[in-house]
């Protein structure tokens, strides 16, 4: 496997704003892992390290927020109501994460709210607005996934995470293979990362910020625990 270094120095893809139209990772020479690894900056890197690393920046910079496409949106398959299920658990372990839908692909300008949805034909408003600096995308088909990822190194400062089945090399931080066996073992490492960094839970669970818009729907709520 290709050595791996974190250190920014040693980083193919980095937080952005990359500028106008920037080259794909590809062009920049990252290639894709085997399966048990995945990718660290455009860098292979063992499964294990790829969650820490997804947990560190989801646990510690601003605005922490979770993109669920319409393949965890959707109750369509019971394998993926399994997986939207993991899928607040793990949400379960970050304070303070938002989650603001991809509900569907079609371009929604000149019109967007963003704090109700994300949509990857202008993902950056969706960012901007919320001021979000690390972003876990998942459950996103993934040639809708690799547009958003690329825009938002092109024009943000957000840190990207991508969990997936295929690798998806314009993130940051991308973990393959993702099933909800393996989803078990992110949120046990979540946990581990977590508590080593010393950042307490909210006594009531509630460990997702609504958004404005979101408030709004829910009557005023501001926070919710994901699992009830």
């Amino acid at each position: 496997m290709t050595a791996h270094n974190t250190q920014p120095a040693d980083r193919i893809i980095n937080v952005g704003p990359a500028g106008f139209h920037p080259p794909s990772a590809m062009e920049l020479g990252v290639t894709i892992p085997d399966s048990g690894h995945g990718l660290l900056y455009g860098r292979h890197a063992p499964d294990d390290e790829v969650i820490k690393e997804a947990a560190r920046q989801l646990l510690t910079r601003k605005n922490p927020t979770i993109f669920p496409g319409p393949l965890y949106l959707w109750a369509w398959h019971p394998e993926w109501i399994a997986k939207g299920q993991a899928l607040l658990r793990l949400a379960a372990e970050i304070p303070n994460v938002m989650l603001i839908p991809m509900p569907d692909y079609r371009p929604k300008y000149p019109k967007i709210d963003p704090e109700e949805g994300i949509n990857p034909n202008h993902p950056n408003l969706t960012i901007w607005a919320n001021k979000i600096e690390v972003a876990l995308f998942i459950g996103i088909h993934c040639h809708y996934a690799n547009l958003a990822l690329r825009m938002v190194r092109a024009g943000t400062n957000c840190l990207t995470v991508a969990f997936c089945h295929d690798i998806h090399e314009d993130a940051m931080v991308s973990l393959q293979d993702l099933d909800v066996k393996k989803m078990d073992h992110v949120i046990d490492i979540f946990r581990k990362v977590r508590k080593e960094l010393g950042i307490p839970m909210p006594k009531d669970g509630k460990t997702i910020r609504l958004t404005g818009t979101q408030i709004k729907a829910n009557h005023g709520v501001e926070r919710v625990a994901p699992l009830g």
